[in-house]
């Protein structure tokens, strides 16, 4: 049996080595796309922190790891799948075959659509390379201007402030990290930023980037100009699909896939960032690109493969960042539901906030700044649908009481 894997991220990795374990005869390869060994881009803040060294960021420490468990390793990127003939193209004149296929290609950064782009100057922060070429350039009195505070925005900010960067964060919205908090939350991640050195300018979108005498121009309208010395680009990403084109795998957003991650090709699975699945609150289909999730995805789909049966019970929304020490969470429906109840509790000067979603007698959603010893509870209550009884009541009247109300209704106890 000859498996194929695209991608050599955590879902592919996993998958692999799942592979290997419930098939020991199976020929196995791991198509790596980037000429790296393969890493966790997850790494990669603490990498520019200075905590670790490069081969920290990689998946697997051990040089013979892949080797000994007789897995290939080929550095080339897929150009094109033939479904019909059952090979990937290479695009270099190579075409490997397969009898079994996981695509695991993850995302790749969303870029603006503005005139300098490609200009000197300018990068994204995604890949290892990305990283080697600010930690060349970062030093002290450097001037960033950063595009973007999304979920990858406010990570890497630590890294850059270690270095002593004059640091410039552009929020096109009003809000960071909006697709995980609600204002309040919002509002409490900005001004701890403010507070650490950070300039944060929301409402703020580039109009285009030039270069003025050796210097690096962001126009943002009006006439205002900020001169960088780097300009990072994060502000967001999409999954990698375009080689798909032609290969009758079917697509929403992202690779359309059934409980046992198999596409709408027989024989042919998806997993990660690149994966449209269903969500195990909501039951509808959606991307949850996080690297707990593309690990599960990654070793259900590779049992399926290997021939044992197994179903992914659905993903389940959840985030948890840490923004310049300051650490953040969301989980679930935590916009709320139509319908729904909800209660918060603020301490601005101690930047701690609870915002809670109910929908019934259970906690749907959560929203959480400053509060980090509680995620399981978060998660317990509401992954696992757990009525709460009287300790609804009791969590309107004083959020804080999350784990009691774990403990108790986990357990029911009233």
């Amino acid at each position: 049996m000859k498996h194929l894997i695209i991608g050599s991220g955590p879902a592919g990795v996993v998958a692999a080595e799942t592979l290997r374990k419930a098939d020991p005869a199976a020929e196995i390869t791991l198509l790596c796309g980037e000429g790296e060994p393969p890493y966790a881009r997850m790494a990669i803040p603490y990498l520019l922190k200075g905590e670790i060294e490069e081969a920290g960021t990689h998946i697997r420490k051990d040089a013979d790891h892949y080797e000994r468990l007789r897995i290939q390793l080929v550095q080339a990127r897929a150009k094109g799948i033939d479904t019909a003939r059952r090979t990937v193209d290479l695009g270099d004149g190579r075409q490997l075959p397969f009898d079994r296929l996981l695509i695991a290609t993850g995302s790749h950064p969303s870029l603006e659509k503005i005139p300098g782009m490609d200009l000197p100057g300018v990068h994204s922060c995604w890949t290892l390379e990305d990283a080697r070429t600010i930690l060349a350039q970062a030093r002290p009195g450097t001037r960033i201007v950063q595009m973007g505070a999304g979920f990858v925005g406010c990570i890497i900010m630590e890294g850059l402030l270690s270095r002593g960067v004059d640091l410039t964060i552009l929020v096109r919205s009003g809000y960071m990290v909006r697709r995980m908090m609600n204002p309040t939350a919002s509002g409490l991640i900005r001004k701890w930023c403010e507070a650490k050195g950070v300039k944060v300018l929301t409402h703020t979108q580039p109009q285009g980037l030039s270069i003025k005498e050796g210097v690096l121009q962001v126009a943002l309208g009006e006439g205002r100009v900020l001169p960088a010395d780097l300009y990072l680009s994060v502000v967001g990403v999409d999954p990698t699909l375009g080689f798909l084109e032609g290969s009758r795998i079917e697509v929403g957003h992202g690779i359309l896939v059934d409980a046992a991650m198999q596409t709408s090709v027989p024989g042919i699975y998806a997993a990660g960032d690149v994966a449209e699945a269903t969500d195990c609150l909501t039951g509808q289909r959606r991307i949850n690109a996080i690297q707990p999730n593309a690990v599960e995805q990654g070793r259900i789909a590779a049992l399926n493969m290997a021939g044992k049966p197994a179903q992914f019970r659905g993903s389940f929304v959840f985030n948890v960042l840490t923004t310049l020490g300051l650490v953040s969470s969301s989980f679930g429906e935590w916009q709320g539901v139509p319908g729904g109840e909800s209660t918060e509790v603020l301490d601005e000067a101690h930047y701690r906030y609870l915002n809670l979603q109910f929908d019934g007698d259970r906690l749907v959603g959560a929203n959480c700044v400053g509060f980090a010893d509680h995620v399981g509870a978060f998660r317990g209550l509401i992954e696992g649908r757990i009525r709460l009884g009287i300790w609804k009541q009791r969590l309107l009247e004083d959020p804080t009481r999350i784990m009691q109300a774990y403990l108790a209704a986990a357990h029911r106890v009233a």
